[in-house]
């Protein structure tokens, strides 16, 4: 058994006893980054090939508030620059699809699932341009490889598609730059707006206890202990 699987009550109790042993400082700090933090908006990585653009994406997500990311690998492995990322995989909650023989078909029925529309960025006969995206729906936004682009089953299995317009000879923007220039006017357009994007209650908890328990040693040790603590509570 883990934190998460307790129930939010529980969950409150387990995040103040942890916030007994991490500093007033870090408390401070995480609780004031996680009421800027959001899933409204979900990028989806697909089969990146360099670890300096995929740590680029995980970066910018961080900066603009952004909790979720889907990394994809059909053919390529996910891996991160750490002097380019600096860090910031570790804020993030990042979910992989590598085990099955359609991984970004089981991305997207999982988003689905959770009530997301899926926009592929790519340019298409029936796209629409960035400024045109209806931020009212939760939205996954794809970005395929720096090579082939979006796949095949991304194009068949996609809602709609997107593209940003460009005014040069150049046919497309880096993976990394792509990603930039689309979360940073759609989370811009987002909190402008009167729309509710901020976390749910219990992803709230989870999150800040995922923060908070990066800043102590014996993480397991810790864990088993308050666990025995919270549900021992009368």
């Amino acid at each position: 058994m883990t934190y998460r699987d307790l129930d939010i009550s529980n969950k409150q109790k387990y995040y103040s006893l942890l916030c007994n042993i991490i500093t007033q400082e870090r408390r401070q700090t995480i609780e004031k980054v996680i009421d800027l933090r959001t899933d409204w908006f979900v990028p989806v990585i697909e089969n990146i090939h360099k670890a300096q653009n995929a740590s680029a994406v995980l970066r910018t997500c961080d900066c603009l508030g952004l909790q979720e990311v889907r990394v994809v690998e059909n053919n390529n492995k996910f891996s991160v620059t750490d002097d380019i990322s600096l860090g910031a995989n570790k804020w993030l909650n990042i979910r992989k699809y590598n085990s099955g023989d359609n991984n970004t078909k089981l991305c997207f029925d999982d988003l689905r699932a959770e009530g997301y529309k899926i926009i592929a960025t790519m340019p298409h006969d029936n796209d629409i341009d960035l400024q045109q995206v209806d931020i009212t729906q939760k939205t996954a936004i794809v970005f395929g490889s720096e090579v082939e682009g979006i796949s095949q089953q991304a194009i068949q299995n996609a809602d709609c598609f997107m593209k940003i317009p460009m005014y040069g000879f150049t046919e497309s923007f880096n993976i990394s730059v792509s990603a930039a220039i689309t979360l940073h006017y759609l989370t811009d357009k987002l909190r402008n707006s009167k729309i509710d994007w901020h976390l749910s209650e219990e992803k709230r908890l989870d999150t800040l206890i995922a923060w908070a328990s990066q800043s102590i040693t014996s993480k397991d040790k810790i864990e088993k202990e308050l666990l025995s603590r919270v549900l021992n509570t009368k």
